[in-house]
């Protein structure tokens, strides 16, 4: 079945048009919202205590979908696109990037991710700044410490991906606000860049860094602001 939707995805009738000027037609996986597809993956049910495992999950299948199957073919036919992805799945290298920053909101901030609700932290700059501080450089000195790291994630688009969705889990989760994830996301990539120098191939540095400015708006043709 994955193998008939990528090859035949024409046929399998499965998410809403895009915005005009993205949209090559009315049935792309691009087209499946957010918060549709992570109801489809149901990791919140089977992980109820576990909030990181069950957005693990979901980026799991996210970048399967979006990034492998939809991305790649979009935008380069399929050429190169699955080695970033594959690095958020394959191994637990972004689960322990993710849960060391579970352990930082718990010991500084006092949230449990185990109990998803209770003890919200508000997401202000200064706690996503913090968060995001702490997880991305912990990252950052794991690759330098351990050389077989560095092997596994051989791409600095690989590296800086694993590195900003823990930052962005670290921030989103404790919070509760997608928005103050998606910051986070962002400045893990300007963090990783002051640090060492670059992010990835030539193209990877200008998408990944202009998305600060931007995260709080939003253009006529996507909707209302969620």
């Amino acid at each position: 079945d994955l193998a008939y939707a990528a090859k035949h995805a024409g046929v399998v009738q499965m998410a809403s048009i895009l915005p005009a000027r993205r949209a090559r037609g009315p049935n792309e996986p691009g087209g499946i919202k957010f918060g549709l597809f992570s109801d489809i993956i149901q990791a919140n049910r089977k992980y109820p205590k576990d909030a990181p495992r069950a957005s693990l999950e979901v980026v799991g299948s996210g970048v399967m979908l979006f990034d492998q199957i939809w991305l790649g073919s979009y935008m380069s036919g399929g050429v190169g696109f699955t080695q970033y992805a594959t690095a958020a799945y394959t191994d637990n290298i972004l689960d322990e990037y993710t849960y060391y920053g579970m352990d930082y909101v718990m010991d500084k901030y006092g949230y449990d991710f185990t109990k998803p609700g209770d003890n919200m932290i508000k997401p202000t700059q200064d706690i996503v700044n913090d968060i995001v501080t702490e997880v991305s450089l912990n990252a950052m000195e794991q690759y330098e410490q351990f050389p077989t790291l560095m092997e596994d994630h051989f791409g600095g688009s690989q590296r800086a991906g694993v590195i900003a969705a823990a930052s962005g889990l670290s921030t989103s989760i404790p919070t509760g606000n997608s928005n103050a994830g998606i910051n986070g996301w962002y400045l893990s990539m300007l963090l990783h860049k002051e640090g060492w120098s670059r992010l990835g191939f030539f193209g990877y540095d200008l998408q990944d860094q202009c998305g600060s400015t931007n995260s709080l708006s939003f253009r006529p043709d996507e909707g209302a602001i969620g």
